[in-house]
C-alpha cells in the first residue's frame, strides 16, 4: 500500500476531465451491464416454470418456449460475461484510491461472486448441453443451479455497493485502515434495501422485457396460443413483482432517510430541513430552490416517519461541497417512480380484464403499452441505479472517501473511454443480431395447430 500511494503521490491528482471521463465510463458500463444482469436472474426463472409447465401438462408450446428462451440466456450470459469482465477490471484501473485502501474491506463480496458466476456457467452449460439428453425432470432439475447463482451473483455486486453507500466493518486512523471485518463490512446496514430493490427489479426487467417481444408479435397478428403463452407467463411473473417493488421502494426510501439523508433531500430537492416537508413530484432547481413542481402537503414526513411531525433534513444541512447534483438526482427519482406506477397501471389492467373476462383487453392501446413494458422496466431501473450513484456524491465510500481522491490520477482516461465505448457498441449490435436471429428460429404455427385469441379493437 505505501508503494500504490507513493507512485499516485508522483502522477499527482487526476484532472477534472479525466475524473469526468472515468465516471462516464464507469456509468456507461454500469448502465449497460445492469440490464444483461437483470435478465441473468429473471430468464431463468422464466425458463424454468415455462419447461415446468410443459412437463407438467406435456404442451409442445411450453416446451418450445423454453427452449427458445435458454438459446437468448446462452447469448445473454455470453455478453454479460464480457462486460461483467470489463467492470472488474474497471475497478481496479479506474477507481486504485478506493480499492487499494478498501479492498481488503470489501474484497469478500467479490470473491464471492466469481465462485457464483463459474456455478452458473457450469450449470447453464451443463442445462443447455443435456436439453433431450437426460429426463425432462432431471433437466429441469439442472437448471435451478442457474437460477440460485444467478440470483446468488447479483446479491454479492449489490452488498459491495451497499458497503459504499453504508461504510462499516473497519476503523481508519491516520489513513490506515485497521480493525477490518470483512463480513461485518459484507452485510452493512444498506443490504437488506438494497439487494431487495435489485432482484426484485430484475424479475421485472425480464419480465415486460421478455413479454414485450411476444406483445410485438401479437400488434403484427401473430395470434397463435404460443404467442399468447410466451407474453402471459413473464407479464404475469412481472406484474406480480411489481406492487411488491412498490412496498420495497418505501421501504428504501425510509432506510435512506436513516442512512443518508442527503441523497434524501436531492432525490426530493428538499432544500430545507422541516417538519411536514412535501412531497415534490417534478419542478425544476432554480438556485436553491425548487420550481413549477406538484407538491403533497405534508407527503414526505408521512411516508418517512407517518406523522405529519416528522422532521426530513434538507440539503441546509450539509455545505454545498458535499451536496450532490440536486437536478439529476431529483429527476431520476421522478422517473423511477412514475415508470413504476406506469407499469402498475399496466398490470393492473391486465388483471381487472382476465379476472371479469378471462382474456388480453381487446383495446391495442394495451399491447402497444406492453410491447413497451420492458422499455419501461429498464428506464426504471437506469434511474434508480443513477439515484444510488449519483445521490451518493461527491463520495465513492460514503462519509470516507471522495470520488475525486479514488480515480486514477494517470493522464489519457478520456482514450479508455472511447474505446471502451466502442466495444460496447459492437457488442451491443453483435448481442441484438443474434438475439433476432433467435427470434426469427422459432418455427410458425401451423394453421391447423392455432388458437386463434380474440382480435383486439381498432383504434
Amino acid at each position: 500500500m505505501a508503494t500504490w500511494r507513493l507512485a499516485l503521490s508522483a502522477v499527482g491528482p487526476a484532472t477534472p476531465a479525466d475524473l469526468i471521463a472515468a465516471r462516464l465510463q464507469m456509468a456507461l458500463s454500469l448502465g449497460w451491464h445492469i440490464v444483461l444482469a437483470c435478465l441473468g436472474v429473471g430468464m431463468p426463472a422464466l425458463m424454468l416454470i415455462i419447461q415446468w409447465r410443459g412437463i407438467r401438462t406435456g404442451d409442445a408450446d411450453y416446451t418450445r418456449l423454453a427452449r427458445q428462451w435458454a438459446k437468448a440466456i446462452g447469448v445473454l450470459f455470453a455478453a454479460g460475461a464480457v462486460s461483467g469482465t470489463i467492470l472488474s477490471f474497471e475497478m481496479g484501473l479506474l477507481w486504485p484510491g478506493m480499492m487499494g485502501t478498501y479492498g481488503q474491506v470489501i474484497g469478500l463480496p467479490f470473491a464471492t461472486e466469481g465462485i457464483a458466476f463459474f456455478i452458473e456457467a457450469i450449470f447453464l452449460g451443463i442445462y443447455l448441453y443435456a436439453w433431450g439428453r437426460v429426463p425432462p425432470k432431471v433437466h429441469l432439475l439442472s437448471g435451478i443451479p442457474v437460477l440460485v447463482a444467478g440470483t446468488a451473483s447479483a446479491f454479492l455486486v449489490v452488498c459491495a455497493n451497499a458497503w459504499m453507500n453504508a461504510p462499516r466493518g473497519f476503523t481508519r486512523t491516520d489513513g490506515v485502515v485497521r480493525q477490518v471485518s470483512p463480513w461485518r463490512a459484507m452485510f452493512n446496514p444498506a443490504v437488506l434495501h438494497e439487494t431487495l430493490h435489485m432482484i426484485v427489479a430484475a424479475f421485472m426487467v425480464a419480465g415486460f422485457l421478455v413479454a414485450g417481444v411476444y406483445a410485438a408479435g401479437m400488434l403484427r397478428g401473430h395470434r397463435d396460443r404460443y404467442h399468447l403463452l410466451g407474453f402471459l407467463v413473464p407479464f404475469t411473473l412481472a406484474a406480480v413483482f411489481t406492487p411488491i417493488q412498490i412496498l420495497v421502494g418505501d421501504f428504501a426510501g425510509k432506510r435512506i432517510a436513516e442512512l443518508q439523508p442527503t441523497k434524501l433531500a436531492a432525490a426530493e430537492a428538499l432544500f430545507r430541513t422541516q417538519a411536514g416537508a412535501p412531497l415534490s413530484i417534478g419542478g425544476i432547481v432554480i438556485g436553491d430552490r425548487l420550481r413549477y413542481s406538484i407538491e403533497i402537503p405534508y407527503g414526505l414526513s408521512l411516508l418517512v416517519g407517518h406523522s405529519t411531525d416528522t422532521v426530513i433534513q434538507g440539503l441546509d444541512a450539509v455545505p454545498r461541497a458535499v451536496r450532490p447534483p440536486v437536478m439529476i438526482v431529483h429527476l431520476a427519482f421522478d422517473t423511477m417512480v412514475g415508470m413504476g406506477f406506469l407499469l402498475l397501471l399496466l398490470s393492473a389492467w391486465l388483471a381487472y380484464n382476465w379476472w371479469r373476462r378471462k382474456e388480453l383487453p381487446r383495446s391495442r392501446w394495451f399491447l402497444r403499452a406492453a410491447a413497451l413494458s420492458g422499455v419501461f422496466a429498464v428506464i426504471a431501473v437506469e434511474a434508480g441505479w443513477t439515484v444510488t450513484e449519483v445521490g451518493r456524491q461527491p463520495w465513492t465510500v460514503y462519509g470516507h472517501l471522495r470520488t475525486s481522491d479514488a480515480v486514477n490520477p494517470a493522464p489519457g482516461l478520456w482514450v479508455g473511454f472511447v474505446v471502451v465505448t466502442l466495444v460496447y457498441a459492437v457488442l451491443t449490435v453483435v448481442t441484438l443480431y443474434v438475439m433476432r436471429l433467435i427470434r426469427w428460429s422459432e418455427r410458425p404455427v401451423a394453421p391447423q395447430e392455432r388458437e386463434r385469441i380474440h382480435e383486439p379493437e381498432t383504434s
